[in-house]
């Protein structure tokens, strides 16, 4: 049966039905307003858990079995390992054993170590996937070989989406590098260290049934603990469950390319000389190569003029933490800890505070941390005449990437996208986006190496840069002489078939991706 479309206020054709559930379309920014009582799971009681506070049991197979794996849940895991993660793999190595079908795996990203899973959605096991895809996984999705539609969220749309009912997590595995046999359990020590369990935290207050897998087993109490054992329902030690070198990834790292170091320096000149850097202003980074550099400029002017950041809003890294122990920063409110240096700190610096989906990105929440923000710097794969932004798709149309915390720190007061202005002799200012991840209205700054775009919203911004020697230029001609060198780039070769949407942050649906024509 062909899903009926619907328009969106951003113009965009929706699916109405999604994995069988009705969708609400995007409305606009701001313009949603949930009107339900927030989600709970059943209530438990101690008399059902060992009275000496002891759930450890055997096997990883042995919690599943006994919280009730069976066809059709869904089934929760996080990303803290990034592509380090072993246990999400060995979560569906026991469902495919035991026979169980149509799974909903519910991550909060995915990595190129999870294309393990492919051949279990393949056969059934997994059913379709509702969480960024990155790398292999996208690919399969791209190509309309998922059973089901796939379903991307920014993390904080993913804890409003747990939060608000959207999607009931029937299993959720947790990976903790140190946990007690009550189910308390922290990341930022023992063998496998990752830094911070935030992404887990939703999964843990909200699913029905927890496990708590670790290969670091202490005396209770595990302090401190991020996630609290009276959430918890089984214990598992395991030999290992992760990886932590592999947390840093190829995009966690400095660029070397001389392009992406000028857009990294621009991105910096433009910030100071337009007075976004002031004493005690507050920022975030990315976690791309060009985006980290622009934290070393950054760096680089807070020592010059003698000022210092409140607070940086981080994924950290060495480069946050050499700020905070050299005092160019009051604090770190970290969301994800993004290499061992981070872990560190965090176990070491009480001011490299760990933080959570909810408190820094939930759009369903009294405030969050985002619009306390000044300047945040993120990535795109394309930007459009209206500053639209996509993160997920690329040119060709293949879902390759996750959304991440992107969307959610669109909401912070002052937005730029430092981007080459050709990637692989390809456009990156485009008429319009592939796929529509981010509005135009709350994207205020695209940097290339050819030249700076400011928003024309942000007059402000306009008229300071006006006063410098910045190079500013308008969207439409950074695009015009990307085609000069590099031609009018083709359209992707897309099917009529959905396989996918984008949610925005408040869970309406603001885009549909659709299969590539292979």
């Amino acid at each position: 049966m062909k899903t009926k479309l619907i328009q969106n206020a951003a113009g965009r054709w929706v699916p109405e039905i999604v994995n069988g559930r009705q969708t609400i379309p995007f409305k606009g920014v701001g313009k949603y307003k949930p009107t339900a009582k927030k989600y709970a799971p059943a209530i438990s009681s101690c008399a059902d858990f060992p009275a000496d506070g002891n759930k450890l049991v055997s096997s990883l197979k042995v919690a599943l079995v006994k919280a009730g794996l069976a066809d059709g849940m869904t089934i929760s895991t996080h990303h803290h390992f990034r592509n380090g993660d072993l246990i999400a793999n060995q979560v569906f190595d026991i469902a495919k054993e035991l026979g169980v079908k149509n799974l909903v795996w519910f991550p909060s990203a995915s990595f190129p170590c999870h294309e393990h899973l492919i051949p279990y959605l393949e056969d059934g096991t997994i059913h379709h996937v509702e969480g960024s895809m990155n790398g292999p996984l996208g690919r399969f999705a791209s190509e309309g070989k998922m059973k089901g539609m796939a379903v991307l969220r920014s993390h904080g749309g993913r804890y409003q989406a747990i939060q608000d009912g959207e999607v009931k997590i029937d299993i959720a595995v947790i990976a903790a590098p140190t946990a007690d046999f009550f189910g308390n359990a922290t990341g930022d020590r023992g063998d496998a260290a990752c830094g911070l369990l935030g992404f887990a935290l939703a999964d843990s207050q909200y699913a029905e049934k927890v496990i708590v897998a670790t290969d670091n087993l202490v005396p209770f109490p595990c302090v401190p603990w991020q996630i609290q054992g009276n959430y918890v329902d089984y214990v598992v030690q395991v030999e290992k469950i992760g990886i932590p070198e592999k947390i840093v990834s190829g995009t966690t790292r400095i660029t070397k390319s001389p392009d992406r170091l000028y857009i990294a320096r621009l991105t910096a000149e433009f910030c100071n000389a337009t007075g976004l850097i002031y004493d005690g202003f507050s920022f975030q980074v990315g976690a791309g190569g060009t985006s980290l550099s622009i934290g070393l400029y950054f760096q680089d002017i807070l020592r010059k003029t003698g000022r210092k950041a409140r607070f940086i809003r981080a994924g950290s890294n060495k480069y946050a933490v050499k700020m905070l122990e050299e005092g160019l920063t009051d604090y770190i409110l970290d969301g994800q800890t993004f290499d061992l240096e981070g872990v560190r700190s965090m176990r070491e610096n009480a001011n490299h505070v760990n933080t959570s989906p909810f408190t820094s990105y939930n759009y369903h929440g009294k405030g969050n941390f985002a619009q306390l923000v000044d300047v945040v710097i993120l990535g795109a794969t394309e930007v459009d005449l209206n500053f639209n932004a996509n993160v997920v798709t690329h040119s060709d149309g293949y879902m390759l990437h996750g959304i991440g915390g992107w969307q959610n720190c669109l909401f912070s007061k002052c937005v730029i996208l430092p981007v080459p202005l050709f990637r692989d002799r390809i456009p990156v200012v485009v008429d319009e986006v592939t796929t529509l991840c981010g509005p135009g209205e709350l994207i205020d700054v695209i940097v290339t190496e050819r030249g700076i775009a400011i928003n024309p919203k942000r007059i402000d911004l306009i008229e300071k840069a006006k006063r410098t020697n910045l190079p500013v230029r308008t969207i439409r001609e950074l695009k015009e002489e990307a085609e000069k060198i590099c031609g009018q780039p083709e359209k992707p070769t897309l099917t009529d078939k959905i396989i996918g949407v984008v949610k925005w942050v408040d869970g309406t649906v603001i885009d549909s991706i659709k299969q590539v024509k292979t």
